[in-house]
């Protein structure tokens, strides 16, 4: 076959372009599909050329397929003649954000103790030794001290405030509150932010957020904490829920109490389904500690404990959200994705 002929049926094929359809689809197959597509069969022309011939050739051959991307391109960007389109119609809705279930919870912790008359602050999260420990009556041997608890920062230490760490609890906030105040009580106090702790597991992360209740003022006592726990309850978990304290000890407060609050999962009966609850086992489930502000503590926020008492409290943020009624929540991390599959369900 001679170059002549090969452009003559380059031309020919050009001719067919016209009979084109319109639809992107079939007009794809109809130029570049590989049995009968019109390009298919230009190509195939030249191996009838001869080595000298096939440059020339080829480079017309490459101006053809130019021709049809760009007819194609045209007819992909051109709306279908058969697709009907109404502009007057309302755009599909696009996804909306919402706070994350962390927030609502500490949003609603914050609105339950401010119709009490507790009043919300925020303390470091990066802090000095003296907060977070020294002014709490832990002494230096106390084992939250230890390296494989508490994340202690690489920067130099303060002559009087000690080492600086990653804050292993919102307690840190109690002498800094008393000291805001100027040590002049009442003070009520609730106080959430980030805390940090080296364990990791499905009901621990190495951070976390917790609440800080604190109430000091002349003849506080027990029942008024344990009055403050049982609000909570119901209004956090229903009318039905109950709380209870069990002795305990902590450094910062004496007495001291664990709280449990009643099962959301079986009702605070210890029973689900004829069997024992696999969720508390006993009806209650145990959500943070408490009790009655230790003098030394109150020494140190600059407070007479001859003429004052206090209670204080503190719960995880998670934790306790996990526990609300229906939520089933069985691995905190999963707050902590940013999974949509999960997120929505809030």
């Amino acid at each position: 076959m001679k170059t002549d002929t090969f452009a003559q049926h380059i031309t020919n094929i050009r001719q067919k372009l016209t009979q084109a359809p319109n639809e992107p689809e079939e007009l794809r197959i109809f130029l570049f599909g590989k049995k009968q597509g019109l390009f298919s069969e230009a190509a195939s022309l030249l191996r009838e050329l001869s080595p000298e011939e096939k440059p020339a050739a080829g480079q017309k051959l490459q101006e053809l397929r130019e021709e049809m991307e760009t007819l194609l391109t045209e007819a992909e960007n051109t709306p279908s003649k058969t697709e009907w389109l109404d502009p007057t119609l309302p755009a599909a809705d696009r996804p909306v954000g919402r706070l994350h279930p962390l927030s609502q919870a500490i949003n609603e912790i914050t609105d339950i103790f401010e119709k009490i008359g507790f009043t919300r602050v925020r303390y470091p999260e990066v802090e000095w030794d003296h907060y977070a420990f020294e002014a709490l009556n832990m002494p230096s041997n106390h084992p939250a001290r230890d390296e494989w608890e508490t994340f202690f920062m690489n920067a130099p230490e303060h002559s009087q405030l000690g080492k600086m760490v990653l804050t292993p609890h919102t307690s840190n906030g109690q002498v800094r509150e008393m000291e805001r105040l100027n040590s002049e009580p009442p003070i009520r106090m609730i106080n959430i932010g980030r805390t940090y702790r080296r364990q990791q597991d499905v009901t621990h992360t190495q951070m976390f957020h917790q609440f800080e209740g604190l109430v000091v003022d002349k003849n506080i006592t027990i029942q008024h904490l344990k009055g403050t726990i049982d609000h909570f309850a119901k209004e956090f978990y229903g009318p039905d829920s109950k709380s209870r304290i069990r002795p305990f000890h902590f450094k910062f407060t004496e007495p001291s109490f664990e709280i449990d609050f009643s099962c959301t999962i079986c009702k605070g009966t210890g029973q689900l389904n004829g069997e024992t609850c696999r969720f508390c086992k006993s009806g209650w489930h145990e959500v943070g500690g408490a009790g009655m502000v230790h003098p030394n503590v109150l020494r140190a926020g600059g407070i007479d404990p001859e003429k004052y008492t206090g209670f204080a409290f503190g719960w995880g943020v998670e934790r306790t959200y996990a526990l609300r009624p229906g939520l089933h929540l069985d691995d905190i991390r999963l707050l902590f994705t940013a999974d949509p599959r999960f997120l929505e369900q809030f």
